[in-house]
């Protein structure tokens, strides 16, 4: 067994570089915060609070309700929600029973739930009223035995409570409760009266969530995840965060159908003691409302959102020195970003910098972080305690020295137990080197230097080849979000008979400059001044926004499919 290079333990003076994981499954680490601190919040939703301890009994009722409609373990329950009580519930709920959450977006398009459910095999799905329609419109292309239905009145205080039935809730579809169709509150009514078995015990070999990427090759996939995954990330997040402490306000906005918002912002908080805000809807209107009403100690989400808080004109005069944790993740944070983020937190009374994490919905989300301490110019970080990263060159199983590039490979207790009924590419991505250990192929380019800490260049399938030469859209936007005038900016590569791909620019400018002939060249000549010739984009296209995937990145392929669309049309033209 060769050694495995690990220079960056040196930087974990605050940290501890190992962590002793139990063997347990993740509702039994909730259970255990509550048997500790019973009295303290677990979870507030529009101000209404839930105690650990009344958490841990409504996991448990939803477990016995669970076995009570015939969920046996090992059976798949699709949760189709936003973050709030009920889905959290059942997706500990479900853990306690033995079965398996799998997560989707609620506002998934009826082609796509149904994927989910038929590739899932999912026996019932948890979804809220306002999207029973869609569940309704497909169930001739389904398989479900019970559908449940949750409502986002009955977890909020009284007097929310009759505002929303009163106004929004007026809107939304009634639902018919039938043989298979049940309401939440009785659904949750039968775990009362249940008295069976109904407790399974895991360990944390044994799955515990399907998450879905598009994984190393670009197409869907189900991500099967364990208990132990999700635990070691969960304590690998707090020894990292190095201010962790009970009663800490974690701002919970990133979305449970997602690794980052499921493993750092709920689970993470759960196993630590913390108290989780809830947020089922990310907007820039209610979340300076939010900060200032809650003042939470951490948070944690996409660039896009860091981007849209210094756009928000009503984050003026509030106070962010409360904070001692800011995560940015889900997508690379260009270096201009995270200097204009510094300085708006440090504007608004913040002491902490953005750290930026990396990782992939494999190993739940990120397994590298940047240390509190040590911030180095375009470094994503070092890893966390028991993760090891290596570069290898692409496609190979081999090591490259020091400041080479080359694929980004992980090892470590949060790598996936695998991709679901797809063993190929669950074989093309975990790999067992001559080391001994798995691997998870990453599919993205990066460089390690001497001491370890790792420089993120580029996914592999998103590399621009233009005349012969490697160019990655991500250094180019750096250059371009330097520019006074730009808030973002995306790079894509265009088919080109010629070149191979030519280089465009997507860009939105600040709000309060105008889309003028004279910006449109300042912006051109910094380009033309700060990129090499063969990597200079041929066209600037100027936006007032970019689109967005479901969990607030930017849709880069979407840009490109509009592109793949226009010469497809006129290359029809000229025929």
């Amino acid at each position: 067994m060769s050694e495995v290079k690990t220079p960056w333990l040196k930087y974990y003076e605050h940290v501890p570089a190992h962590l002793n994981y139990p063997d347990c499954s993740i509702s039994d680490m909730v259970f255990r915060t509550a048997e500790k601190y019973p009295n303290d919040t677990a979870f507030d939703f529009f101000g209404k609070e839930t105690s650990y301890k009344a958490f841990a009994a409504r996991i448990d009722q939803c477990a016995k309700a669970l076995v009570s409609i015939g969920i046996k373990p090992g059976d798949h329950v699709t949760i189709c929600m936003p973050n709030t009580p009920q889905a959290v519930i059942m997706f500990y709920g479900l853990n306690r029973m033995g079965a398996i959450p799998n997560m989707i977006h609620p506002l998934s398009s009826e082609g796509e739930i149904a994927y989910y459910l038929n590739f899932s095999e999912s026996v019932a799905i948890l979804t809220l009223n306002q999207f029973y329609n869609k569940i309704d419109n497909i169930r001739d292309r389904i398989k479900l035995k019970y559908i449940i239905i949750a409502e986002i009145a009955e977890e909020l205080p009284t007097v929310k409570s009759i505002g929303f039935r009163l106004t929004s809730g007026r809107k939304l579809p009634k639902v018919p409760e039938t043989d298979t169709i049940l309401l939440w509150k009785n659904f949750m009514a039968k775990g009362l009266t249940y008295q069976g078995k109904y407790r399974v015990k895991s360990y944390g070999h044994d799955p515990a969530a399907i998450l879905y990427s598009g994984g190393t090759t670009g197409t869907t996939k189900g991500i099967v995840l364990t208990n132990l995954n999700f635990n070691a990330l969960g304590m690998q997040t707090a020894a990292m965060s190095e201010t962790v402490t009970r009663g800490d306000i974690m701002l919970a906005l990133m979305p449970i159908f997602h690794g980052f918002g499921l493993g750092v912002c709920v689970h993470t908080a759960f196993i630590s003691a913390l108290k989780c805000i809830l947020i089922p809807q990310f907007s820039i209107k209610t979340y300076p409302g939010i900060l200032k009403k809650y003042r939470p100690n951490y948070i944690a989400g996409v660039p896009t959102l860091f981007e849209a808080l210094l756009r928000s004109d009503k984050m003026k005069g509030i106070d962010l020195s409360c904070l001692k944790g800011v995560f940015s993740g889900g997508d690379s944070l260009s270096i201009e970003l995270k200097h204009k983020v510094d300085a708006f937190l440090k504007e608004h009374g913040a002491t902490e910098q953005v750290r930026e994490g990396f990782g992939l919905t494999e190993c739940v989300t990120a397994s590298c972080l940047t240390p509190r301490y040590e911030y180095r110019e375009g470094s994503i970080g070092i890893p966390m305690p028991d993760m090891i990263y290596k570069i290898v060159a692409p496609h190979t199983r081999d090591e490259v020295p020091y400041g080479t590039e080359g694929e980004i490979v992980i090892s470590g207790p949060t790598v996936m137990m695998g991709y679901m009924n797809n063993p190929k590419e669950t074989a093309l991505t975990l790999q067992e080197h001559a080391d001994g250990l798995v691997w998870l192929h990453t599919g993205d380019l990066g460089i390690m230097d001497e001491d370890g800490f790792i420089y993120f260049k580029q996914r592999l399938k998103r590399m621009i080849v233009t005349s012969g030469y490697n160019v990655y859209p991500s250094q180019l936007e750096n250059i371009i979000d330097a520019h006074e005038a730009v808030l973002l900016s995306t790079v894509i590569g265009v088919k080109d008979d010629y070149k191979g791909q030519k280089i465009k620019a997507f860009i939105v400018l600040k709000d309060d400059v105008k889309v003028t002939e004279e910006v449109k060249q300042s912006v051109i000549e910094h380009c033309k001044k700060n990129i090499a010739k063969y990597a200079l984009p041929y066209e600037y296209e100027f936006r007032s926004e970019l689109p967005k995937t479901l969990v607030g990145k930017v849709a880069f392929k979407v840009l490109e499919a509009e592109e793949e669309a226009k010469i497809a049309a006129t290359e029809e033209e000229t025929e």
